[in-house]
Formats: structure tokens, sequence, C-alpha cells
């Protein structure tokens, strides 16, 4: 996830439980039968929120953490000591991501409880954990030859290839679907499923309109935006058409006055506020990639126009996808034209 929101310039979010983020292993309830647990990652987003549902005859849980031995030591510590004595029974992943999938299998496993997800994610998930090191597509290369990748990076892409599986245990072989507008009961209380898309294929947010929360997966957080990618899987794919489109039907659908549980960062009040925050932020990157491409740019130049961070090696990647996908949008919007050169490399200039 690349940091090209650091600096908010919109009207604050009002944040709830700041004082009581809960340290490790232990849970803080943010509302009824809600509890709130946090899991250690690497890098700049050092943690991600996962949440405990009180279940009618045990728990269910929304998303898992990455497959470190840290985490599931944390894990192991919260079934010992805050699960009332009950069972485990439901596991949903809000999406595919290592950090939400990541020991939903081992848990799953462990305490013999069910697997939810959407249906495009699960799959995906399942596809890209089977990739090895040495399964590295031709097409791939061709992808990031063409947005501007030298021989350098190319051979460090050929290195991660294959490294998603090692941040996921195994999944189950069978789960079950969610779909957009879907009830699930957890509790005696119904949580409407609620799908995004653009980060994922088909995210899963969870809505409760008794308790007046949502969780929100990475599709709505509160100081940075979700990457929005084109891969290799999908090459010509527009998804950040489909996130615009998800963050204007999400502020339609949902009431301004819910408790947003983020994966990531502080839990807030203010969504529409901030799904229109999401909205702006990405059409005025689009303006700053229009101008940006007076003269012809390819994929890796146009840095400058959506990030504020510096780009380094572990956000080259992500970069590189979310510079391609607000490429895209721009295309489709006939603001930008595309010629590929003798090598390969698509360049970029204003229509």
């Amino acid at each position: 996830m690349v940091d090209n929101m650091s600096k908010r310039g919109f009207a604050p979010l009002r944040y709830r439980f700041e004082s009581e983020t809960p340290k490790s292993g232990e849970v803080t309830e943010v509302a009824d039968g809600v509890f709130w647990a946090r899991m250690p990652m690497g890098g700049r987003l050092n943690h991600i929120n996962v949440w405990l549902l009180r279940d009618d005859d045990g728990w269910t849980i929304v998303d898992t953490g990455l497959n470190l031995k840290e985490v599931q030591k944390r894990w192991s510590h919260i079934f010992e000591n805050h699960l009332e004595g009950k069972p485990i029974k439901r596991v949903i992943a809000t999406h595919l991501h290592g950090d939400h999938t990541g020991n939903a299998g081992w848990i799953c496993a462990e305490q013999g409880a069910e697997l939810w997800m959407s249906r495009s994610d699960f799959f995906m998930c399942k596809v890209m954990a089977a990739d090895g090191p040495s399964d590295v597509p031709e097409d791939a290369l061709k992808f990031y030859r063409r947005a501007g990748f030298d021989e350098d990076l190319l051979n460090r892409y050929r290195e991660r290839f294959g490294q998603f599986g090692a941040n996921i245990t195994p999944l189950p072989a069978g789960y079950h679907r969610i779909t957009d507008g879907q009830y699930l009961d957890i509790g005696g209380r119904e949580w409407r499923a609620v799908i995004g898309h653009g980060h994922a294929p088909e995210h899963v947010c969870l809505y409760c309109p008794e308790l007046k929360v949502i969780i929100a997966g990475d599709q709505i957080l509160p100081e940075i935006t979700p990457n929005i990618s084109v891969n290799p899987s999908e090459p010509t794919a527009n998804p950040l058409r489909d996130f615009i489109n998800s963050c204007a039907r999400f502020r339609e659908l949902l009431p301004p006055d819910l408790l947003v549980l983020p994966a990531h960062q502080g839990l807030y009040e203010g969504v529409h506020e901030r799904l229109t925050e999401l909205i702006d932020w990405h059409e005025v990157a689009l303006e700053k990639l229009y101008e940006l491409c007076a003269e012809p740019k390819r994929a890796v130049d146009v840095f400058p126009a959506l990030f504020k961070s510096k780009i380094t090696d572990t956000s080259y990647f992500p970069a590189t996808g979310e510079s391609i996908a607000h490429l895209h949008c721009a295309l489709e919007r006939r603001m930008v034209r595309v010629e590929e050169d003798e090598n390969g490399v698509a360049w970029w200039t204003q229509a």
C-alpha cells in the first residue's frame, strides 16, 4: 500500500477509542459484541486491525493478519484468554491480500472453523498462492517493460515473483461465498455485505444497521488511500473507475453516522466525508496526471502526480500498478492517448 495521502487536506474525521488501542494479545470492545485486536506488520503500516464478533454459539473473526509466528502467538493468546470458552466458528476475509487472509487457513484448521469470502477473491488468492518462483510468465515481463522497467527492475520482479504464498497459510479447499447485499446473521444481528471494487476484485465490507458500525477493511481507510493497481493478470483493467464508482455507491447506500472500523490506522466517524475525500483525491490526481503528460511519459515517469512520499524498492511495484490504473482511467475519459515505441514501451500524452 503506497502512502499517497500522508497529510490530509480535508475536514477532520472524528476518531474514537484512541486511548484504548489494544496491546499485544489483548482486545477492546468497540460496540456490543464487537472486539478489536491488532496484529503486527512490517513497513510503515506496522499493524492490521482485526475483529472478533460474538456469535450465538461461538465467535466470528474478520481478517487474520500475515502468516507470521508473532501473529499466531497473539491469536493463540486471544483464543486462550478472550473467547469465554467458546470456539471460533467462522473466519471472514474481507479480501485476498496476505495481511487479511494470512492466517485464515491456520485458524480454520486449528479451530474447525468455516471460511467465508467473496468468490473472486477466494479463487484469485488460490491462484496467486500457487505461483512459484520459477513460474515468471513472459507476458508479465512484457507488461512491466511496457510500463518502463529496465532490466534491473525486471530482475527484481523475477526475484519477487511467487512470494505471495509465503504470506498466507493454505486456504481450505472449500468456502462459503459472500455476495453483495447478502445478510449474515452474527450473534442475532444482521450484518449486510457491501462489496467494493478497485483495491481487490470483490472487497467485502460488513455493515450492521443496529450497531451503526461498518467493518471497512481497506476500502475506506481514514488517512491513506488503498492501492488501486493494474496488474499483469488483467493488463487492460480500469480499477480506478471501479473504485471511484464504489465510493459514490457507498456514499448513497450508507448512513452518515457510522463508526468505521478500518483495517489500518484509527477507528473514526465521518464515512460520507471520507468517501468524498477519496473520490476528490483521485480526481485531483487525474488532473495532475493530465498536466504532467503535456510531454510523453511512461507509467514509471508519472509518480510525482500521485505520490507525496519517496518511492522506494518495496513500493515501486504497487506505485507502478497505481500509475497504470490512473493512466487507464484517464485514457477511458479521453484525457490522454498512448503509443508504443519499437521496444514495446508505452508513452502517454495529452489527448
